[in-house]
């Protein structure tokens, strides 16, 4: 669960750290490279990969201290997420259900708000672009990033935010398919 959630959170925040320098490569073009520095870049992503270990450690270790039935061995899934080992708890997990909320909404929420809020700043300095060959390629490079951050957190939101449902085993793979693979394979 450790080596599978820490990559997970960390691919949201750093989907929200690409936006946020395409935000200054497009709006700022001429100082691009005075603003994004490799000692920014570095710091950024370390902060990012430090924030998703620090909240997979949280959630791991919660996991960790509910019982389970010893006659099940194995998740009736591909990977081993959190809904899924909770449903195999033989305990009540509503606190740990609440503590998947929270962190759902730290992981998804919030670089989402921060996505959005670029996006608007990105397609306002497009819009004042006057040619329409000067837009292109703008716009093919946010749609195409658009559509892979929808999918990602749309999907992620999907499977971590809502509450247990009674869907398939089955739908649950497709629906975990989608966010672990197709998302990363579009990625521009």
């Amino acid at each position: 669960m450790f080596y599978f959630l820490t990559p997970g959170g960390a691919d949201c925040f750093l989907l929200a750290i690409m936006v946020s320098d395409g935000y200054v490569a497009i709006c700022y073009p001429l100082h691009y490279t005075l603003v994004m520095t490799q000692k920014l870049c570095i710091q950024v992503v370390a902060f990012a990969l430090g924030l998703a270990l620090f909240l997979t450690v949280q959630r791991t270790s919660l996991i960790f201290t509910l019982p389970f039935w010893e006659h099940l061995r194995a998740i009736n899934h591909f990977l081993c997420d959190v809904p899924p080992v909770l449903r195999l708890a033989c305990a009540d997990i509503h606190v740990h259900q609440a503590v998947l909320y929270v962190v759902s909404i730290l992981v998804l929420t919030v670089p989402f708000l921060l996505i959005c809020v670029s996006y608007m700043f990105i397609a306002s300095a497009i819009l004042r672009i006057r040619s329409t060959q000067g837009r292109r390629p703008a716009f093919s490079t946010c749609s195409s990033h658009l559509t892979v951050l929808l999918l990602q957190y749309g999907v992620c939101a999907v499977v971590h935010l809502h509450p247990p449902s009674r869907a398939s085993a089955f739908e649950e793979l497709q629906i975990a398919l989608i966010y672990t693979f197709v998302a990363p394979l579009l990625h521009p």
